[in-house]
């Protein structure tokens, strides 16, 4: 890749809470070191309301003494989170473009120049340096293969393959279309990152700020790239600063990026939390402002960005209704997949998690299971009954011997009937069952089973 002699400047921004100082100015000593000066406008690190003294008092005295006005400290005087402090750094910046970074980071060599050059050859890109692993316990740094940045219905993220066009094109040094992105690095127009609208500030720690974005910028005009020649490696973190209850916070955000950015998919983001869309017991705030934003920006639909950017996720539009399915005779237990490995579902103690996720489609297929969000994962497996056993097993939906084995009519408060054998689903007492209780498949008795979230009527 070629670079211009007038690339713009550069602001980089860490955020840290409770980080080991010599991690800190690693990270600090990296950016200075491979950046070229003429690029690198400012240093900012964001402090988010550490506890460490050595983070205040030695710290200042370090930056000043040894980086005088290059190293910006900026100090939360409250607790706000990673998405709520990368806000303090964009307002902090003074560069054209700015590069948001963890502080437990090394950059590569020449990572600047190929970044920058992206930006400035189209402000509405956002920039995603590839991410390399720093081995915790040498420093080591140990090259990750090229890959896009994807998430699950859960909107967890994730690495997935690149785009078939990227790969057939056979040049690795050339920038991957990503639907999202990690969310340890980006690097972005200054104004262009204020006009979509910085992160939601609506949103909590972090976790799920990361998708949201993507689909903002997909959605709105922009696009997402990761560039294989811009490499900034990354430790993890043995202990993590917002770890206390970072899930509640992820699944709070997630329903907040479904409800503004994925018109009727939002249900899929409910169902992968396994929470029903009515009165979920999550309190996600007020989106009106985003919602706003979207209206102002002109975006596209939800649909348009699956088509074109991300075609690898699977839909479940197919579902009539979701969540854990519990039997008249055991009310406290819940249908459950089981061992992974076992392909028989069981009772279990309802609990809530995605093990216990139902979902029964229009065509009649029963799947137990997290949702296999994209083409990369499997896909949750079908209850089956194969007219021999007592006991149903749960099999790939497309390794079904008759594909009719797998299909089941099942209504609100009521049987659960396959519509191969006319046997019903049911729960019969057994000592030498997990909690006295066995799943059978056999004539039916009138058992009743209830589920607890309907989408929409279909024949069931």
């Amino acid at each position: 890749m070629t670079h211009t002699a007038d690339l713009p400047q550069i602001s980089v921004v860490f955020i840290f809470v409770n980080e080991a100082l010599s991690v800190i100015l690693r990270s600090v000593h990296s950016v200075v070191n491979r950046t070229p000066s003429r690029l690198l406008k400012e240093v900012i690190l964001v402090d988010d309301n550490s506890d460490s003294v050595e983070l205040k008092t030695s710290l200042d005295q370090y930056v000043n003494r040894r980086y005088p006005g290059l190293v910006k400290i900026v100090r939360n005087s409250r607790r706000e989170g990673l998405i709520r402090a990368r806000l303090q750094g964009w307002k902090a910046a003074t560069a054209p473009v700015v590069g948001f970074f963890d502080a437990h980071v090394e950059f590569g060599t020449g990572w600047a120049e190929p970044a920058l050059t992206r930006i400035q050859e189209d402000r509405r890109r956002i920039v995603l340096p590839a991410i390399d692993n720093i081995k915790y316990d040498t420093f080591e740094v140990q090259q990750y293969a090229s890959a896009a940045h994807g998430y699950n219905w859960g909107l967890w993220c994730m690495y997935i393959i690149p785009p078939q066009d990227w790969l057939d094109r056979g040049d690795e040094a050339a920038p991957i279309r990503t639907p999202a992105m990690i969310g340890c690095s980006f690097v972005v127009d200054r104004e262009y990152f204020g006009d979509i609208g910085l992160l939601d500030p609506g949103m909590e720690v972090y976790g799920g700020e990361n998708i949201e974005l993507g689909m903002r910028v997909w959605q709105c005009g922009g696009s997402m790239e990761v560039l294989p020649c811009s490499r900034v490696a990354h430790i993890e973190r043995s202990k993590k600063p917002y770890n206390n209850d970072i899930d509640y916070y992820a699944k709070r955000n997630a329903l907040r990026a479904a409800e503004v950015w994925m018109d009727s998919f939002k249900s899929h983001v409910y169902m992968a939390w396994n929470i029903p869309m009515t009165n979920p017991g999550v309190d996600f705030g007020d989106v009106s402002e985003r919602l706003a934003l979207r209206q102002r920006l002109k975006c596209r639909s939800f649909q348009w960005y699956l088509e074109n950017v991300y075609p690898e996720m699977r839909t479940y539009n197919d579902t009539l209704t979701y969540g854990e399915v519990r039997n008249s005779k055991a009310s406290g237990y819940c249908l459950d997949q089981g061992a992974e490995d076992d392909d028989h579902a069981i009772l279990y103690p309802c609990h809530g998690m995605s093990s216990q996720l139902v979902r029964y489609s229009a065509e009649g297929l029963l799947q137990l299971g997290p949702l296999g969000s994209t083409a990369f994962l499997p896909d949750s497996k079908c209850l089956v009954d194969d007219g021999r056993s007592r006991v149903p097993a749960l099999k790939t939906c497309e390794d079904v011997a008759r594909p009719a084995q797998r299909l089941w009519d099942f209504t609100q408060s009521g049987p659960i009937v396959s519509r191969d054998t006319g046997r019903c689903l049911e729960v019969e007492m057994s000592k030498d069952a997990n909690f006295g209780l066995r799943l059978v498949v056999q004539r039916c008795s009138g058992q009743k089973w209830t589920i607890r979230s309907w989408l929409k009527r279909g024949r069931h």
